[in-house]
């Protein structure tokens, strides 16, 4: 076919072939009828090599034929240039990519770590406190950040203002946003040390959590007043009263205590087995109750 020979009226009726239009532009027809647009070119010192230019005719999504010959045109003109447009298009593609992941700010990178660490928490909170406090005192600072960009100074910028009053957050919080930055980089969203590490980062420009604030733990109940104090939970109402007592019998966590259901519990074998799911080594733990831990349990149950 000469140079220019297509027309829309031939693309619309085209049977299965292949038709050239000139400057490299082919009309691809199928057996199934399906049509498309096809730049052939022959880079220099190189093979011949097709490149789709899309969906032929006139339809949702379809490129019409001006604006097939509108591409093949720059194509041709990168070919007379001695580009390879099959390179040229690879490399925009990378670019973009790369561009989308520099883009990636800590919000995001937060949100995407906790969904996928939440099935793993035992403590269905652990979430809910990991948003808060992120939302509370990193998201300030660092929440519109691309992860690729966040330096040591801007995780002092989080954590300086709280570090001395309120310690134990901080440390939280700096480990927190250290892992959400692990978690960027093995994605491929930044690269390099991360800025929230304490050992040989952080640790050379805040002081020790110890020597900022000393943990004041609550005064040991003595021996010689659990008979006196397990009396008196004994005479007071409501629930709490009694699961301190159940927790002070059977020696349980608050924790697992507060999640026990009644399907754990068998009263006639006076025993209670705490699945490993719920426990803080992810073992199954097995508690025999003792007669005034049963009677807890059924009175509860009334």
């Amino acid at each position: 076919m000469p140079s220019k020979s297509l027309s829309a009226a031939f693309v619309r009726s085209a049977q299965p072939g292949r038709y050239c239009d000139g400057d490299g532009l082919y009309l691809l027809v199928k057996k199934t009828g399906k049509k498309f647009w096809v730049f052939r070119f022959k880079p220099k010192g190189g093979k011949p090599h097709e490149m789709g230019l899309g969906r032929a005719g006139e339809g949702h999504n379809c490129v019409m034929l001006a604006e097939a010959r509108n591409k093949a045109s720059v194509l041709f003109k990168q070919v007379k240039a001695g580009s390879d447009p099959l390179h040229i298009r690879d490399e925009a593609i990378a670019a973009k990519k790369a561009a989308a992941v520099k883009a990636v700010t800590f919000r995001e990178a937060a949100k995407r770590y906790i969904a996928g660490h939440a099935a793993s928490w035992k403590n269905a909170k652990h979430a809910s406190q990991w948003t808060a406090t992120l939302t509370s005192y990193a998201y300030p600072v660092l929440g519109d950040l691309p992860v690729s960009a966040i330096e040591t100074a801007h995780i002092l910028a989080v954590l300086e203002p709280i570090w001395s009053t309120k310690t134990e957050t901080a440390s939280r919080l700096r480990g927190r946003i250290e892992a959400v930055l692990d978690y960027a980089k093995t994605q491929g969203w930044r690269s390099g040390e991360n800025p929230a590490a304490w050992k040989g980062r952080l640790s050379l420009a805040l002081p020790a959590r110890s020597k900022v604030s000393k943990v004041e733990h609550h005064a040991a109940l003595s021996w010689k007043q659990v008979g006196n104090f397990m009396s008196q939970l004994a005479s007071q109402k409501g629930i709490g009263a009694s699961a301190l007592q159940f927790a002070i019998l059977t020696a349980a966590r608050s924790g697992e205590v507060r999640g026990a259901t009644w399907g754990e519990v068998d009263l006639t074998a006076a025993l209670w087995i705490i699945p490993a799911e719920r426990m803080k080594a992810g073992r199954e733990h097995r508690v025999p109750l003792s007669a005034p831990a049963v009677a807890i349990l059924q009175e509860a149950s009334e």
